[in-house]
């Protein structure tokens, strides 16, 4: 009977087109990361894929703060059995979804077996499919956020023009090429100043890593910097919602383009579930590598 459900499921899983999953990172805080996700995922969601935005940022949550949300649950209410996912999902412009899976003292990898288990089932479960996840990361290279990365189909590497952030991109770059095995990172120049800023930038990153490490990357897109995006924030909305025809509206909007043309991975399978799962398992074995 067991073997008759799992294989269900299996089938049902299999029968679904993988989600593409994108992973936003950056070196260090205060370069636009999470600005960037949020703008990404209204971006697809302009395109007309259903996304789900998911807020990974464990030591800092700030989401729903960007988007003027006010979640009430969030995952670690759903693993306590006080509620079911689709209780914590909040409707975000542009029809996204967005779960604020964060609370200051809630981390998705290091969780116990059970409750890796129920996070798995619990997404499994939802009612809307979703094409595309973006994942909030947090700032840095800690291994939480390598992992994140590791499990996702792209990374997007968020830098802005400023020493500390091009030196730190660098880091997280090589440290998640050398311990993780990531080799292919989309890089996202951000709050440009000038229109070819962001191409310089990337050339500066890239000679960089063309000399030293074996890793491929990619320009995905410049956003330049805006005083509408400024405001946006300030409104808590997102620039695309809010100032669509603005400069940096557009190119979030061209971001959001460059990023639905990236393909879904040939070994992708299933649905959204499997992120969690490649998440979870790759947890589990550098521990178990370690120990």
């Amino acid at each position: 009977m067991r073997d008759g459900i799992q294989a269900g499921r299996l089938r049902r899983e299999l029968s679904r087109p993988p989600t593409k999953v994108f992973a936003v990172c950056s070196g260090k805080g205060g370069v636009g990361k999470t600005s960037v996700a949020a703008n990404l995922a209204v971006a697809l969601g302009i395109l007309g894929r259903k996304v789900y935005l998911l807020d990974a940022d464990v030591s800092l949550a700030n989401v729903d703060v960007l988007l003027g949300l006010q979640p009430r649950y969030n995952l670690s209410h759903v693993l306590a059995g006080e509620v079911d996912l689709e209780s914590t999902v909040l409707v975000g412009p542009s029809n996204i979804r967005i779960v604020p899976a964060s609370s200051g003292n809630f981390n998705m990898t290091d969780l116990c077996a059970a409750s890796q288990a129920a996070l798995i089932q619990a997404f499994s479960t939802l009612t809307s499919h979703p094409d595309v996840l973006v994942v909030d990361t947090s700032a840095g290279i800690s291994s939480d956020v390598a992992r994140f990365v590791q499990a996702a189909q792209h990374a997007v590497v968020v830098v802005c023009d400023e020493p500390a952030s091009l030196t730190d991109a660098y880091a997280l770059i090589k440290v998640f090429s050398q311990n993780y095995g990531i080799t292919r990172f989309n890089i996202v120049t951000n709050q440009s100043n000038s229109r070819n800023a962001g191409d310089r930038l990337f050339n500066k990153l890239r000679r960089v890593t063309d000399s030293y490490l074996d890793v491929v990357i990619r320009h995905l897109a410049d956003i330049p910097e805006d005083r509408m995006l400024v405001k946006a924030v300030q409104q808590q909305r997102a620039v695309l919602d809010a100032f669509p025809q603005s400069s940096s509206g557009a190119a979030f909007l061209r971001l959001g383009k460059a990023a639905d043309a990236l393909p879904v991975k040939r070994e992708a399978s299933g649905g959204i579930e499997f992120f969690f799962e490649r998440l979870l398992v790759g947890r589990n074995y550098q521990r178990g590598a370690v120990a």
